[in-house]
């Protein structure tokens, strides 16, 4: 059965994908048009709109065609945009994108519940339901023109929410990061235009900025592909972000609101390395194939750096950030690995990191609520008068270290069992992050919930009820995907595979007959035994 008619099949009378992008949009437009004097509607409406996107995430996840269909685009809209250039409205989802759009579906609203914003709520929820709709729409795209503008729409609105509702050096992150971002977003776009003119003159077609008519082309040179890949890498990798252009991170999330880090934690960060998915490996495989040590080698620095680096931390919530820097190097070694196993692990993890990182962050916010500090020397003993919240947080600290029947064990194991295969020597050096991620959070804790709580540390509330109802639910789906994986990893497996045979049909050494039954990354075994075999030969 043909693509298109998979996506016939499922495509309901409703244009869901693009509802999911639109409303929160139009979400922040009505928001503009209440009045000032009634902050309680403005969060009430702004809730309700981001509710719905979530429930109709997850009607899509309910409704997904699993088996084979989990490998083609579901629920499609396709319409003409700038017909003259071939740009298009095309949305779609699949098993890689799938998990990616529930998850922003569903953090967005639990940041806006679990944080009371205490001014300009007018401005603050409308810039987040703008950045909902770019989330989403980079996620859904399969026009490049149509994620350029989604990729770009982001930092405006994580701009003003850092400059403008952030602590501390606020203006500071707040630049910082926009300036790497933007840099990295315009030489993609230079990729973009190059690789839509190239197709077109080596094709004889006319423009087009599908997706997967520039994918099935591969008409370009091997060096002409490798440089376009180098400039969406960039702009991914900074998105990230990757080491060395991690930098603006750890600035951004220690002077973010709380909800401007649960989000730029637990969905942002996954539109570089969804990115590099989508787009990267899919655009150019044999670039993809070429550049995977390079990768692979930045990504295990990041997690060697970043764990050490939050080890020697002694803000909570700097420490958070540069956990993220180390997790995500996981993300891409998984990603580059070229596996079933690397792939999937990568993919989970992705969701795994938004949970876990985004309660981590909501956590640390209610801690800085009651304490006014997040310094981990000021802070003792918290877990006398906040037993719950400790409770939670131990639970959540948990399954970022990857403790077994947590979420976080999951998705690792499977990244280090694909990048073992790979290359098993970085897969080795990878693993001691496992290790440095037990010393640094389990020390973290140690610090901040044990010990003697003495002054303001002994009587800090506990965890209220609307408080406790958020942690529960990122907990239960932190659980269930520790204990359950199977559901998550059954509509992820036939894209991960189709993509791993795109890769392997458009790389001409995969298709060698000696490596028929080997996964891609076995290559260099391949390579030793036909220098062994000739040296054999030549002393016979």
């Amino acid at each position: 059965m043909n693509s298109l008619l998979l996506a016939e099949i499922s495509r309901p009378d409703f244009p869901v994908l693009t509802a999911i992008v639109v409303l929160p949009m139009i979400g922040a437009v009505l928001l503009s048009l209440l009045p000032r004097s009634r902050p309680d509607l403005v969060k009430q409406v702004a809730i309700l709109i981001s509710t719905t996107v979530g429930a109709m995430s997850v009607w899509v996840l309910v409704q997904f065609e699993t088996g084979a269909a989990a490998a083609e685009f579901q629920f499609a809209d396709h319409q003409t945009w700038i017909s003259s250039l071939g740009i298009s409205w095309s949305l779609g989802v699949d098993g890689i994108s799938l998990f990616l759009v529930v998850l922003t579906g569903v953090l967005f609203p639990i940041a806006m519940i679990a944080v009371d914003e205490k001014h300009d709520l007018k401005s603050y929820y409308a810039w987040i339901l703008v950045l909902e709709t770019g989330c989403m729409g980079a996620f859904l795209a399969l026009d490049l023109f149509a994620f350029f503008v989604a990729f770009e729409i982001v930092l405006i609105p994580m701009y003003f929410l850092i400059a403008k509702w952030g602590h501390g050096d606020r203006a500071y992150a707040a630049t910082k990061f926009f300036i790497y971002t933007m840099v990295g977003s315009a030489l993609m776009f230079v990729g973009i235009v190059a690789l839509v003119f190239l197709n077109s003159s080596a094709t004889g077609g006319p423009l087009t900025f599908d997706l997967q008519t520039l994918a099935n082309n591969q008409a370009l040179s091997t060096t002409t592909a490798r440089w376009i890949f180098l400039s969406f890498a960039l702009a991914f990798a900074v998105k990230v972000p990757l080491f060395p252009v991690h930098t603006w991170l750890p600035d951004a999330h220690t002077n973010a609101p709380t909800a401007g880090s649960v989000i730029l934690a637990g969905v942002m960060l996954k539109l570089g390395t969804y990115g590099f998915l989508r787009f990267g490996i899919y655009l150019f495989p044999e670039a993809a194939v070429y550049f995977a040590p390079m990768l692979i080698t930045l990504g295990v620095i990041g997690i060697i750096y970043g764990a050490i680096v939050a080890t020697m931390q002694r803000d909570l919530k700097r420490l958070v950030a540069y956990s993220s820097i180390a997790h995500l190097g996981f993300i891409l070694i998984g990603a580059f690995a070229l596996n079933t196993q690397g792939l999937e692990g990568s993919l989970l993890q992705m969701v795994n990191h938004g949970l876990s990182t985004g309660a981590l962050f909501l956590l640390v916010g209610m801690i800085y609520e009651r304490r006014h500090t997040r310094e981990i020397d000021q802070l003792g003993g918290l877990q006398k008068p906040a037993p719950m919240l400790a409770a939670a947080f131990m639970i959540v600290m948990l399954s970022s270290v990857g403790l077994p029947g947590l979420n976080g064990f999951v998705g690792e194991f499977l990244i280090l069992l694909g990048s073992f295969a790979a290359h098993r020597w970085w897969a080795v050096v990878a693993a001691t992050g496992v290790i440095l991620a037990a010393v640094y959070l389990l020390w973290a804790y140690q610090r901040v919930f044990h010990g003697p709580a003495e002054g303001d540390n002994a009587t800090m509330p506990d965890l209220t009820a609307k408080e406790g109802l958020v942690l529960l639910s990122l907990i239960s789906m932190i659980v269930f995907l520790g204990v359950y994986p199977k559901p998550v990893l059954d509509r992820m497996e036939p894209a991960v595979d189709a993509l791993i045979s795109h890769v392997e049909t458009n790389v001409p050494r995969f298709n060698e007959p000696e490596a028929e039954h080997l996964e891609p990354v076995h290559l260099e075994d391949l390579i030793t035994e036909h220098e062994e075999t000739s040296s054999e030969g030549s002393h016979d």
